[in-house]
């Protein structure tokens, strides 16, 4: 029989957030970071 989970706490809800957006500005300095050197033309990675 299904029963209702217990509430996630707000230290916890907050700890998680946080790493998901960590996630996210981690990926987008990256590519803002090889567009930088592929505009420049300092990138050593071959663009298809």
């Amino acid at each position: 029989m299904p029963v209702p989970k217990k509430r996630t706490s707000i230290s916890k809800k907050k700890i998680r957030k946080n790493f998901w957006k960590k996630k996210g500005y981690k990926a987008a300095l990256k590519a803002f970071s090889l567009a930088d050197s592929i505009l420049t033309g300092t990138s050593k990675v071959i663009v298809l």
